[in-house]
């Protein structure tokens, strides 16, 4: 069910196959309607995550990417949208020669071709397909269908995993009930599919007797229950896994035989993030919050992640501050808050609520030396409000906010715009990896050490080049340029601790071995600060 951990239960098994010597890569099969992620709203489905070539996919293409180090392509992704389309294409263009095309076999084999196409794309010994959605729903029937064709075709080189929850009731929390799981295999059974290994998602570690009834319950031998209990971290879930030998039974479920690689790397990541010296209070400034306190965080989860790699890196405990925008638009009294975060990010974003919140709270970091570090429309607003505050426009503004704005610092490319008035909006944007040719002296050379860079994009507006001159005048740094398009690509202040704005998304490439060079020198001057 969806938030039981699939995506980083993927995501550990690619790591612990990997550290085995095996080339793997993972596949997300999303069971939505939708081409792509990039129409769904973030507060129900998360952040939309962008890859080199373009594709937005799923928030669980973050955590293969970041967990196996590696940067994942389009042909890692699908939805049933998607699947769908290209089943009517070939149709349209009489790929099927006149034959009546169905949904079984037509959909599961079309499926089957993508994931082969992954394989070879990826040069993959092995690949770990997570399908999303819930056991006994209609939306992913299909893709269980394609299992079983799988496994009737390759009968030992297919194996199942089921990620199952496992409540935890009583006074004190701590009574396991398994019968969920049991209803949950009996659903996979009536499909003609039985797990070969069960990840047992509960709060605490499973103890012996509930893997015993589990095992028996559900057709499965000893070994085969995998306890899959709550952590403090997720990078600690491929050690959590091996307490319980899950790559050695998948191995030898699969008959292969491990290649002596280890996890010592990622082991002493985790040691270090258990032992840190100190803490550093990084505030991001955001809006999608739900009732009371409550933060959808899933909405920027690669960026928390990115802050927790930096952050890991200098050796100390992130601690996250979350700040309502809307709250500095209706007293701006609460600004002082600030004062309390030794840095500041304002992510991504689209829309004007909150926004001139934003703006003030950039104001505010940049007058009181406060480390600040704008993603994407926090670059934007950051020239809004220096364009405001320091170049004396006093009506600048991002026309996705004010089309009729005197100043339009921020502006809509040409292309986008002709493509908005088509109503095009899903996959529309300057989408996936540009050039970046950095000025050497800046902070953003100084913490790339290299003149060219590659970064993601995902946004419709830009830095209007009409107002270069007069901000750089002012003391606005330019320090990277995207050379194809003489587009400006991040912003930045002189004489002040960090404060950097970019136009993409330094998120999607930051890792936990190798975290994003502008996280790592933000949190740095933060840890300063």
């Amino acid at each position: 069910m969806s938030g039981v951990g699939k995506g980083v239960a993927t995501a550990s098994i690619c790591k612990l196959l990997k550290s085995k010597g095996f080339e793997t890569t993972a596949i997300k099969i999303d069971p939505y309607v939708n081409v792509d992620a990039g129409t769904m709203n973030p507060t129900e489905h998360g952040e939309v995550f962008v890859l080199d070539d373009g594709m937005e996919c799923d928030q669980d293409m973050g955590n293969y990417e970041r967990f196996l180090d590696t940067s994942l392509s389009s042909a890692n992704y699908m939805t049933t949208g998607s699947v769908y389309l290209s089943v009517i294409n070939k149709e349209r263009a009489m790929e099927y020669q006149g034959r009546c095309v169905e949904v079984v076999p037509q959909i599961p084999l079309e499926v089957i071709n993508r994931i082969n196409n992954a394989v070879k794309k990826e040069h993959a010994e092995i690949v770990v397909i997570e399908i999303g959605g819930t056991v006994g729903e209609y939306e992913n029937l299909l893709f269980l269908e394609t299992i079983k064709m799988l496994k009737l075709k390759h009968q030992n080189d297919v194996l199942t995993v089921l990620v199952s929850y496992i409540p935890a009731l009583g006074a004190g929390g701590n009574e396991l009930k398994t019968k969920p799981t049991q209803h949950a295999v009996r659903d996979l059974n009536s499909v003609g599919l039985q797990p070969d290994i069960i990840l047992a998602r509960a709060s605490v570690p499973l103890d012996k007797k509930r893997k015993e009834k589990i095992q028996f319950m559900c057709g499965l031998v000893e070994g085969d229950v995998i306890s899959a209990p709550n952590v403090e971290n997720i990078y600690e879930i491929p050690i959590n896994f091996e307490k319980d030998n899950l790559t050695d039974r998948i191995l030898e479920k699969l008959s292969l035989k491990s290649k002596n690689k280890d996890l010592k790397e990622w082991q002493a990541l985790v040691d270090k993030v258990s032992a840190p010296d100190g803490e550093v209070k990084i505030g991001i400034v955001g809006k999608y919050f739900g009732s009371g306190d409550f933060v959808l965080t899933d909405s920027y989860i690669s960026v928390i992640e990115s802050i927790k790699h930096a952050a890991y890196f200098w050796q100390k405990k992130p601690i996250i501050e979350w700040l309502d925008a809307d709250a500095y638009e209706k007293d701006s009294s609460k600004l002082e808050e600030l004062k309390n975060c030794q840095g500041v990010v304002v992510p991504g974003g689209f829309g004007n609520r909150g926004i001139e919140g934003k703006i003030l709270a950039i104001k505010y970091c940049r007058e009181n030396n406060i480390p600040y570090f704008g993603l994407c429309y926090g670059m934007q607003l950051a020239t809004v409000e220096f364009a405001r505050n320091v170049a004396g426009l006093t009506d600048a503004h991002t026309t996705e906010i004010n089309p009729k704005t005197k100043d339009p610092v921020i502006d809509i490319m040409a292309d986008q715009e002709k493509l908005m008035q088509e109503n095009r909006y899903g996959g529309s944007m300057r989408l996936g990896a540009y050039p970046c040719k950095l000025i050497e002296g800046t902070k953003a050379f100084k913490a790339y050490e290299k003149e060219n860079i590659s970064e993601r994009h995902r946004h419709r507006f830009e830095f209007n080049n009409k107002y270069r001159q007069i901000l750089s005048e002012k003391g606005l740094v330019i320090s990277g340029i995207n050379p194809e398009r003489d587009l400006v690509e991040i912003v930045e202040l002189k004489d002040h601790p960090f404060f950097v704005g970019v136009q993409f998304h330094p998120e999607f490439k930051s890792r936990p071995l190798n975290p994003h060079p502008l996280f790592r020198e933000f949190v740095k001057a933060s840890i300063g600060k």
